[in-house]
């Protein structure tokens, strides 16, 4: 899909939408989503819709998420040029392309290898090309890339690993939805020297995290 003058006034719109809400301050991440084309990480059924500010299912029963809930969970991560960034579950690829477009050095998995594969197409033909993505189980996190700078969880997670803790720089942080029900608390954690310092960031509704390769 071509991203023309219509897409850009609705993506203009959107992100407009987002700075109003309030919670999001960090004008970074607002140039960001006004720089990628939402649109074309949806099937072209979604394509008038791209731009509302609502989840869309992607297949595998997953979804891209709510853009401002992509913007909350981004501006927690407190994102610098080159943090090493791993992303449990890729989706779309939609949330990689915010973080890269921040500076960061993407890692990303996801447990849907279609979803995978299909992620990995879009972000390589808008020019992606440095965002890794793997195939694996999140609850596993990236051994052998770790540690590092932050960790981002886009699924609502029922247990929170400590490999998560481990695969963490002194400083880290981890920005997770937690609960097992329909509506979960979107927690963060900052790694310190000596303990862990835990904040609670309001209430959202994500699909359930999911153990073990799917397909």
């Amino acid at each position: 899909m071509a991203d023309t003058f219509k897409h850009k006034g609705m993506r203009r719109n959107l992100v407009e939408h987002i700075r109003q809400g309030g919670r999001v301050h960090d004008e970074r991440i607002l140039e960001a989503m006004m720089t990628i084309p939402r649109h074309e990480f949806l099937d072209s059924s979604f394509e008038e819709y791209a731009y509302q500010d609502r989840p869309f299912p992607i297949g595998k029963d997953q979804t891209i998420s709510q853009p401002t809930t992509v913007a909350i969970q981004t501006q927690l991560l407190e994102v610098k040029k080159n943090d090493r960034v791993l992303e449990i579950g890729t989706g779309s690829g939609y949330q990689a392309a915010v973080l890269a477009e921040l500076g960061a050095r993407v890692f990303t998995i996801e447990r849907f290898k279609s979803l995978k594969e299909s992620a990995g197409r879009k972000l390589r033909s808008l020019g992606y090309k440095s965002i890794k993505l793997f195939y694996g189980d999140g609850f596993a996190g990236l051994p052998a890339y770790a540690p590092f700078h932050k960790i981002l969880i886009t699924a609502a997670a029922p247990e929170i690993p400590q490999v998560f803790f481990d695969q963490l720089k002194p400083g880290g942080i981890l920005v997770i939805p937690y609960g097992k029900g329909s509506v979960q608390v979107m927690k963060r954690f900052i790694k310190m020297e000596e303990d862990i310092i835990e904040e609670q960031h309001g209430s959202f509704s994500f699909v359930p995290m999911q153990k073990n390769k799917a397909d």
